[in-house]
């Protein structure tokens, strides 16, 4: 059993920063890449950005792109999103997730195994 805990979500204005964590935890897994994914109410689940283990090599969408840094501890199997120039359209559920097998990219919901509970990120005008 794969446990997966994100929290740092809030409430900031336009401009504001915040830090999402993450941490996985379980019996015996091999952590292949752990990512964050937003939802907004009334649209599909988004992907916005994801680290191999194997290299540490962040990828990031469009969207979040010179504003959002994802970084990691390894050893501890913990990420956490640095999230800078939040903007209101960056309203959304922001969950982790933890990949247990290979993919290509890492950039689809469909490439990962387990996923936190999700912590809700809230940005004003």
């Amino acid at each position: 059993q794969v446990q997966v805990v994100d929290s740092g979500g809030g409430s900031v204005r336009s401009g504001g920063s915040l830090r999402l964590s993450c941490a996985a935890s379980g019996c015996t897994f091999t952590n292949y890449a752990m990512g964050w994914f937003r939802q907004a109410p009334g649209k599909e689940r988004e992907f916005v950005a994801s680290i191999r283990w194997s290299n540490g090599i962040p990828y990031y969408s469009d969207s979040v792109k010179g504003r959002f840094t994802l970084s990691r501890d390894s050893a501890k199997n913990t990420v956490w999103l640095q999230m800078g120039s939040l903007k209101p359209e960056d309203t959304a559920a922001y969950f982790c997730a933890v990949a247990g097998r290979y993919d290509w990219r890492f950039s689809t919901a469909a490439a990962f195994d387990y996923w936190g509970q999700g912590t809700q990120v809230t940005v004003s005008s």
